[in-house]
């Protein structure tokens, strides 16, 4: 009996197993330096058959607590696997063909700093990561989008709100900000995502800065999952329009 429940157990976990294996040879492991000799560790999709005469989206993705750490790997592996499968698989690029970043924070810092909005190091890195890359690469400077979750939920509102002027649209899952701020926030649309019952973010957090962001008189959608706890990243890459939304977005 205990012969079989093991058997079932790998059976279960060899699906998530093989999946990071596939993510870690789509998305190459780089290193960003920039002027000031500072270091950021990212993952990086390129999508397939790129031309360089065409110019493709680019897709920041900022990673929850788990994500965090020296190696390049844990950013797109467990729950933050999931939103890197959902940019990077096939269906998806076969419709949105465009490029995946992934970086990394090192355990001792994050996103943000203690207010919840301001981008730390690591977060101002990731803007200098993007200006660098395209110089490399042909990406389209009126595509640009960030999503996060958790952690890189509050990172994905504090970045739009830092660079106001430089994504055409966010989605930060159960996140939040400084709703002081969102003036920085409503030239940018978003849509927030968030489990009613979270027990490690409080859901009143996507609630009241997505509720100033309106009334500010930005464009904010909200979906907020009845009953479920912190890991909703399940149910958002089912969303149906989601794709569709993001990638229809563009800077005036």
């Amino acid at each position: 009996m205990l012969r079989f429940r093991l058997i079932t157990v790998f059976i279960l976990l060899l699906p998530g197993i093989v999946l990071g294996q596939g993510r870690e040879k789509i998305l190459a492991a780089k290193t960003f330096k920039n002027a000031k000799a500072e270091t950021l560790l990212y993952r990086l999709f390129v999508p397939k058959n790129y031309d360089r005469k065409k110019k493709y989206p680019l897709v920041v993705y900022l990673h929850g607590g788990g994500g965090r750490g020296n190696d390049n790997l844990k950013q797109i592996e467990g729950g933050n696997g999931y939103l890197i499968d959902f940019f990077t698989q096939a269906e998806t690029q076969s419709r949105y063909p465009g490029f995946v970043i992934a970086p990394q924070s090192p355990v001792t810092e994050g996103w943000v700093e203690y207010d919840s909005m301001t981008p730390n190091r690591q977060l101002r890195l990731v803007f200098e990561l993007i200006r660098d890359l395209e110089k490399t690469y042909s990406i389209d400077d009126n595509r640009l989008y960030v999503a996060g979750q958790s952690m890189g939920g509050f990172g994905a509102f504090a970045i739009i709100a830092e660079y106001p002027r430089l994504f055409a649209a966010g989605v930060p899952l159960c996140g939040g900000g400084d709703e002081s701020k969102v003036s920085r926030l409503t030239g940018t649309p978003i849509w927030a995502f968030h489990g009613e019952k979270d027990q490690s973010v409080a859901v009143e957090r996507s609630r009241d800065i997505v509720a100033a962001i309106k009334k500010a008189g930005g464009q904010a959608k909200y979906t907020e999952y009845a009953g479920e706890g912190h890991n909703i990243w399940l149910k958002v890459v089912k969303e149906p329009d989601l794709l569709s939304w993001l990638f229809s977005q563009r800077k005036p």
